[in-house]
């Protein structure tokens, strides 16, 4: 992975909220809230009224804009202080609607809550949000059911895991994990996972020039303040990463997924399970970036 530009840092000018207005919901909302303040972005909110109600159901379709205006408006009032603005669609799914506002509002980021089912290790999330993760080619921050009570209720990260496998779609995730860390004057920790001592997928790969690596995700004039830590796991990927997560602090993790035929995954090691199975399981909320 190259020193990433010292001029480089990533904008975001549009977030989209995406609430169904539950719990899930209203936790991720102080996120987009703080993210859209650092970047000086615009808030779109937007709910999907789903399923659709067949024609001539007049009452019913009235009765169900009603309760979700009424709760939008309260997503309203919260966002006051953010630029911003409110949507509802009705459709058959989210996803052609969020593809829609993706690409009408020339969105940056989607920010998510989640319910967290989960079945054989894979992310149910309501079929919903299991989709746009598998679909989206824009960055998701998704704040999983497992996020700690405890966390920061304010959006704020204080500490940023990035894990990498030094792959493309890692390179396209590192400058938000700087970027981000950057922003909330937050550590930033790099972490390397080889499934044994010495070795990763392509071979020999000393440890040396693992942590030489690492240290040049991070460039010159940012490695004073975020005070980067870099860390080499040997295992299981994922539950190295969210172990390292917990024992540091980390209240956001990065990832890198390929972008391949619309799966949700990473080149290497990080591939789909892994990258399930930390959104999963994850006591702080994930950002995935497609590469």
């Amino acid at each position: 992975m190259t020193t990433i530009a010292e001029s480089t840092r990533i904008t975001l000018k549009n977030v989209l909220y995406l609430t169904d207005f539950s719990e899930p919901s209203e936790a991720a909302l102080p996120f987009a809230v703080a993210v859209a303040s650092d970047y000086g972005a615009r808030v779109h909110a937007l709910h999907v009224l789903t399923p659709v109600i067949p024609e001539g159901c007049s009452e019913a379709i009235h009765a169900d804009e009603e309760l979700a205006n009424a709760e939008m408006a309260k997503v309203d009032s919260r966002l006051t202080g953010v630029a911003h603005d409110t949507a509802m669609a009705r459709g058959v799914g989210v996803w052609p609607a969020l593809e829609q506002a993706i690409h009408e509002r020339n969105i940056d980021l989607i920010v998510l809550g989640t319910h967290g089912r989960t079945h054989a290790q894979k992310l149910l999330l309501g079929s919903f949000a299991e989709e746009i993760l598998r679909r989206s080619s824009v960055p998701v921050l998704t704040i999983g059911p497992h996020v700690r009570k405890n966390i920061t209720t304010n959006g704020t990260f204080h500490s940023v895991l990035f894990a990498t496998d030094f792959s493309k779609p890692c390179e396209a995730a590192a400058p938000f994990a700087v970027s981000l860390a950057e922003e909330n004057d937050a550590r930033l920790i790099l972490l390397y996972v080889a499934p044994k001592p010495g070795t990763n997928e392509q071979g020999e790969l000393a440890i040396a020039d693992v942590m030489q690596r690492l240290g040049d995700i991070v460039p010159s004039d940012a490695r004073k303040w975020c005070h980067p830590s870099p860390i080499v796991q040997y295992g299981d990927a994922a539950d190295r990463i969210l172990e390292v997560a917990i024992e540091r602090g980390a209240d956001l993790i990065v990832l890198g997924v390929r972008d391949a035929a619309g799966h949700l995954g990473a080149a290497t090691h990080l591939e789909r399970a892994i990258a399930h199975k930390v959104v999963a399981h994850a006591q702080c909320p994930v950002l995935t970036v497609r590469g």
